[in-house]
């Protein structure tokens, strides 16, 4: 070794302890790292490629709500072990420690650019979004509310779909959620379903694809069975962009695909051509 090579330098263990590991966040579209705030700061969509990362049900409803308005329901609901499936219990207790959740969906009243609503929001960190009989129940009490005193329905959808722990208890809430539907329909007030990414299973096989108007997010997943399931059933190839909101779109499930920093002003808009006039 020549006299003049030197010894590479080793970072500080103390130093790396003291940086938080939440600085960054990689885009899984496009790559690119993201600072953070700068990532909050925009609506948690993606500065360089505009994908939409996940958003929690709180910060949903902060987004979305006029100031102030925003008034939680159905806070005390939470899952049992219906079927006395190994470790469900000790799972959603964890889940429930770990998000501040009490479920896989918050439900409550707000205000959109003056327009009272009522409003159920899928979170996908609680179980994957999956739907069990909480889930059913907090969202068919939602709606039924909604209706009692005269307000819109908005369901933001984010889900794996039915939760296999609960068995048929989870599948019933397909049907429990339509038939609350069917009565707020009878009403005459609208509801408008919004798919975020993913939005599969029991969840679009009912209540997330019957809205009087349907709109998602760009580029979310929308579909019954995931693609490869889809793939290995039927043995064919599938199409580009399959089960993705502007492949809906093409085909007419979805009316729209909103960007999320438009979204709010949207659902105003909406609100202002479909709730009844007094």
């Amino acid at each position: 070794m020549g006299i003049f090579d030197k010894p590479r330098l080793k970072r500080s263990k103390r130093h790396n302890d003291n940086l938080p590991n939440d600085l960054w966040t990689k885009c899984p579209d496009c790559g690119d790292l993201i600072h953070t705030l700068d990532l909050k700061q925009n609506d948690l969509v993606c500065t360089k490629c505009s994908h939409h990362f996940l958003m929690g049900a709180y910060d949903r409803f902060k987004f979305i709500a006029d100031e102030d308005t925003f008034e939680e329901t159905e806070t005390d609901l939470i899952s049992t072990n219906p079927l006395g499936f190994a470790n469900y219990a000790e799972k959603t207790e964890l889940l429930r420690a770990k998000t501040g959740l009490k479920d896989a969906v918050v439900t409550g009243k707000l205000e959109i650019g003056g327009h009272r609503a009522m409003a159920a929001v899928m979170d996908f960190k609680f179980f994957a979004g999956s739907m069990g009989s909480v889930v059913g129940e907090k969202i068919t009490r939602a709606i039924e509310q909604a209706t009692v005193e005269k307000r819109a329905i908005l369901i933001f959808s984010s889900s794996s779909g039915a939760r296999m722990q609960e068995g048929m208890l989870s599948l019933m809430q397909m049907a429990k959620t339509c038939g609350a539907l069917a009565l707020h329909s009878e009403a005459k007030l609208p509801y408008i379903s919004i798919f975020t990414h993913p939005t599969t299973g029991g969840v679009t096989a009912s209540f997330a694809t019957i809205g009087d108007i349907n709109i998602a997010e760009p580029k979310c997943m929308i579909g019954f069975a995931g693609p490869r399931v889809v793939r290995e059933t039927t043995h064919q190839d599938l199409p580009p962009g399959f089960q993705t909101a502007e492949f809906m779109l093409e085909h007419g499930l979805v009316d729209a695909i909103v960007p999320r920093r438009d979204l709010r002003r949207k659902l105003s808009s909406l609100l202002n051509y479909t709730m009844p006039q007094t």
